[in-house]
């Protein structure tokens, strides 16, 4: 381990480059607060890059650009996950963001009034600590999944890419979230496909149609989502831990898309019965597949502070950690607002916590006061 000798300073360490993390670089370089960006993939966008191959973003281009830069595309065209991966590379080249590739923040500690981060052979002092990660970081799997028998193919979504990585026979797909329901609508088309989970509702229109083109999108995105469901209405706390715990409804996949495709809804999964996937009620389904669509744990364990409440989840105001002076968190689910997790979003997020940032350091900067001298 380097010595303290080799220890980098610098005022803000940012965790992650995603759209999180670029933008709260943006914000901060615009402010002159000193930061380094760390992120552990090879290439900015990486973490765009792994998803799988047919993802197509659900907001139109001209939602997806960050402060600083409108994405290049026709404004009502939907950027596919390649596009965006190169669109974060290119943001972070052209407004020269101090981006450190391959470097994966392992521990985070107190050290003093600020903090040490270590990154393999690589130590920071820093005064902030900025973690710009979402809250799917590790993904979930029941702890029955080792039970299926071993010919049956098992990929989480995060290893998902296409249909491909599947053997012949049937696919259950667990999670009827967004990304179960894309997955189920794809594997459908050369597999007879099962997806199980209840139902979470789906957006009232279609997302590339001409009504959302006029009025929804903008209404939905930047109304509804941005502005009414934050932390600071009633009905935005009032949804917020449906949000955080549920997960939010169907946005481009219909349940009649899924029903024209052939799939086939199913209870939830419960356990497993003779190496088999056994639902609520007794049925087990042979199949040769099955994608867990299982959403994911934070990942946040390398976070060696008292942070966490009992949920797991951190505590904080809108990203700000009163409890931690200097540690904020961006990209988190509802962080601020629905909107927070989305690139459109984020932005707003990453400016205010810039700010906080930069006042900590005009602070940590002035003068102390002069004593008045007795008359």
């Amino acid at each position: 381990m380097a010595s303290d000798f080799d220890t980098e300073r610098v005022n803000t360490i940012v965790v992650g480059a995603g759209q999180a993390g670029l933008s709260v670089g943006y914000h901060l370089k615009q402010r002159g607060v000193p930061f380094v960006i760390l992120d552990a993939g090879d290439r900015v966008g990486d973490q765009w890059r792994r998803r799988w191959d047919s993802l197509r973003l659900f907001t139109p281009a001209r939602f997806a650009g960050l402060d600083g830069m409108a994405f290049p595309a026709p404004p009502h065209y939907f950027p596919t996950k390649d596009e965006m991966a190169d669109f974060l590379e290119r943001y972070a080249r052209t407004l020269q963001l101090p981006v450190r590739s391959r470097m994966r923040v392992e521990r985070v500690s107190r050290r003093g009034d600020g903090f040490l981060v270590v990154a393999g052979d690589r130590r920071f002092e820093a005064q902030n600590v900025i973690v710009a990660m979402a809250n799917y970081q590790r993904p979930r799997v029941p702890p029955f999944a080792g039970e299926l028998k071993a010919g049956i193919v098992q990929l989480h979504s995060f290893e998902y890419r296409n249909p491909s990585q599947l053997r012949e026979g049937g696919v259950l797909v667990v999670g009827a979230g967004n990304s179960g329901a894309e997955i189920a609508l794809e594997t459908a088309r050369t597999h007879q496909t099962w997806m199980s989970g209840r139902d979470v509702g789906h957006v009232p229109f279609r997302v590339d149609g001409l009504a959302a083109r006029l009025l929804l999108m903008q209404l939905v995105l930047r109304v509804i989502f941005h502005r009414i469901l934050t932390v600071r209405t009633p009905l935005g706390r009032a949804a917020r831990p449906k949000v955080l715990h549920v997960g939010g409804p169907l946005v481009r996949t219909k349940p009649k898309d899924l029903t024209a495709a052939g799939v086939t809804r199913v209870a939830r999964v419960v356990g497993v019965r003779d190496g088999l996937p056994l639902l609520d009620g007794g049925h087990v389904l042979d199949v040769a597949n099955v994608v867990w669509c299982t959403g994911f744990f934070p990942g946040f364990s390398w976070l060696d502070l008292p942070v966490f409440g009992a949920n797991g989840e951190p505590a904080h105001q809108s990203g700000i950690v009163a409890s931690q002076p200097g540690l904020y968190f961006v990209g988190l689910h509802f962080l601020h607002a629905f909107s927070s997790t989305m690139i459109h979003g984020v932005g707003r997020d990453a400016e205010r916590i810039a700010i906080h940032v930069a006042a900590r350091a005009a602070a940590a900067t002035e003068p102390p006061a002069r004593a008045s001298s007795a008359a």
